[in-house]
């Protein structure tokens, strides 16, 4: 705890950092003499990051980032093939979300209620776009550039992509980047909805998000969060169903109650955390 009460810690895993600061989980992929090339450690790390940040229920949100000139660069294949073992098993999907370890690094981040903004720089290609996918917000430097790149190495994009992707572009598009592999700007990614915005500055655009989201009840944030990840792809005869349990447990929860009365006081609100 600082002087002031609030939380600041750090924890060092293999090449992944992950500290907390004013109630945001910073996760930054710190590989920077390879770009950000991930290890197999990494991918572990990713998922266990992920799992950490959704069992804390004072978090407001977290920011993916990545050390030095890269968001990151995709799996390092090299050092992965050196462990050919646990290679192989990093694709066996685990019984109850159906993800394998590599599909864990990007789609874990989508059940952590808090949201997840990915702030992106340099090269953001294969697995490390992948990973930015899996966020709830994606905000680039304008210099960034993008490629799904396994097409490169005679393969598919396997780190989630066919979940993510397909709630931000059409198909088309899908398609011929995974074909093609090849490389696009921060600017074309915007007019694809793959990226939220683009700006000299994505750090400050991310810190802006959360100031805003900070302003309102977590367990709306939490809930709004649920409402869509739970729906995307559902008619209304389940879609329904969600939003009136949704509802009903923030009508019964304490920040609605304090939502409630500083707007009625005209007052700004002190939420608790997370219920």
């Amino acid at each position: 705890m600082t002087a002031n009460g609030d939380r600041n810690e750090e924890k060092r895993m293999s090449n992944i950092d992950y500290e907390v600061r004013d109630e945001v989980a910073h996760v930054r992929i710190n590989r920077p003499e390879k770009h950000n090339g991930l290890t197999l450690d990494m991918i572990d790390d990713l998922a266990k990051a992920a799992d950490r940040a959704k069992n804390d229920r004072s978090l407001r949100a977290v920011i993916l980032s990545g050390e030095g000139s890269s968001f990151s660069s995709g799996l390092d294949f090299a050092s992965a093939g050196k462990e050919q073992r646990r290679l192989l098993m990093n694709f066996v999907p685990k019984r109850i979300s159906a993800a394998n370890n590599f599909q864990a690094a990007g789609w874990a981040w989508r059940s952590v209620p808090a949201p997840v903004i990915a702030v992106v720089h340099g090269h953001c290609y294969g697995g490390g776009l992948q990973i930015a996918l899996g966020a709830d917000f994606r905000y680039a430097s304008s210099e960034a550039d993008f490629s799904i790149l396994e097409a490169k190495w005679g393969l598919i994009p396997d780190m989630s992509i066919s979940a993510s992707i397909a709630q931000l572009t059409t198909i088309d598009v899908a398609k011929r980047l995974t074909m093609t592999g090849e490389m696009f700007s921060a600017k074309q990614a915007l007019d694809w909805g793959i990226v939220t915005g683009v700006s000299a500055d994505p750090m400050k655009d991310a810190l802006e998000l959360v100031d805003k989201l900070k302003e309102r009840s977590p367990d709306a944030v939490a809930a709004s969060k649920a409402l869509f990840e739970n729906t995307w792809y559902s008619g209304s005869r389940l879609s329904f169903p969600v939003e009136q349990a949704l509802q009903l447990g923030l009508i019964r929860g304490k920040n609605h109650v304090i939502a409630r009365t500083a707007a009625a006081n005209k007052e700004k609100p002190a939420f608790i955390e997370r219920q």
